[in-house]
């Protein structure tokens, strides 16, 4: 009997290598835990295809939106297999919900960073037909008249509710928050004065701009696009020290097995150097954060020890 579980032990111990070793032969799925249409939507399905190449399978992109990310990310920690099969496009969120949200799942701990992609600022733009012309005109009539100045939100928690928060909090005025179903719906009503401002995410805002529906007024990065030159930052324009980027990468459930992860991590590396997703991240003024597991698992964690920090002197309020 002692022979016979020593053989069958080994058996099973060379089915998982073989198992793991004919990994992928299946399609693997990226999870996007936004809206449709967004900088990490865009973004994905530039770069699917692309670590398709890699890995010898499709790689399928899967919007999971809601919850400022959290629905998609949840389902990722706690509904699938450590198989690697699934993989999620991650980002800020990850690092704010601990310190400002109750959640069902511990990004810390039930989530592995795989590698980083990059760091998106934020536009502030409003209508082309407001009198807001600068940050300063809107921290200055915040000041004058407290609530009266809103702005509109992809979600609770999502980049652009940040943002807003952050900006409120940093200047110590008081801003109006009007959450939306992901920043295509803010739109609309910014463009008709319904709202009065957006810190958008700078892949989405863009366009817009560019076509002249909205304006922009500040840049969330701590210097000038190079893209937009003519756009100051909001630190320069009375918010000392203000920055907010949207930064977004992959993530896989704790217990992947650390072969899976590096193949993935390879695949993505590939990706993230190709002409293709270059000019995209260059079109969306990204600025590169580490790209490699390790080094983004450092990134990652000191983002949100910096956001538990500002919850812990006040600076912040939790959201829930």
């Amino acid at each position: 009997m002692t022979r016979f579980r020593i053989a069958l032990a080994l058996a099973c111990a060379c089915f998982a290598q073989l198992a793991q070793a004919a990994w992928p032969d299946r399609p693997i799925t990226m999870v996007v835990p936004y809206a449709p249409g967004g900088s990490a939507d865009v973004l994905a399905r530039v770069m699917a295809p692309e670590m398709a190449s890699q890995l010898g399978q499709a790689v399928v992109v899967e919007l999971r939106p809601g919850a400022g990310g959290n629905i998609g990310a949840a389902h990722v920690a706690a509904a699938t297999r450590a198989d690697g099969y699934t993989f999620l496009l991650g980002s800020v969120s990850l690092a704010t919900g601990p310190a400002l949200s109750t959640l069902t799942f511990d990004p810390l701990h039930d989530l592995v960073p795989m590698g980083g992609i990059g760091a998106v600022p934020n536009l502030a733009v409003v209508a082309p037909q407001s009198p807001l012309r600068s940050i300063a005109d809107v921290l200055a009539a915040a000041r004058a008249r407290p609530g009266s100045i809103s702005y509109g939100s992809s979600g609770l928690g999502t980049g652009s509710h940040l943002a807003g928060e952050l900006l409120a909090a940093t200047a110590g005025v008081e801003l109006l928050h009007v959450p939306y179903r992901g920043s295509g719906a803010v739109y609309p009503d910014l463009m008709a004065q319904r709202i009065s401002l957006l810190l958008d995410g700078m892949g989405s805002a863009i366009g817009q701009v560019q076509s002249g529906a909205v304006r922009a007024i500040g840049i969330s990065s701590t210097t000038r696009s190079e893209i937009l030159p003519e756009v100051p930052t909001i630190a320069e324009q009375g918010v000392p020290g203000f920055e907010f980027s949207l930064w977004l990468g992959f993530f896989v459930r704790a217990g992947t097995p650390p072969d899976i992860l590096a193949r993935l991590e390879a695949a993505h590396r590939h990706a993230l150097h190709t002409p293709q997703v270059q000019d995209r991240l260059r079109q969306a003024a990204a600025q590169p954060i580490p790209e490699d597991a390790a080094g983004f698992a450092t990134y990652f964690r000191a983002n949100a020890a910096q956001w538990a920090d500002l919850v812990a002197r006040g600076k912040l309020q939790r959201i829930d």
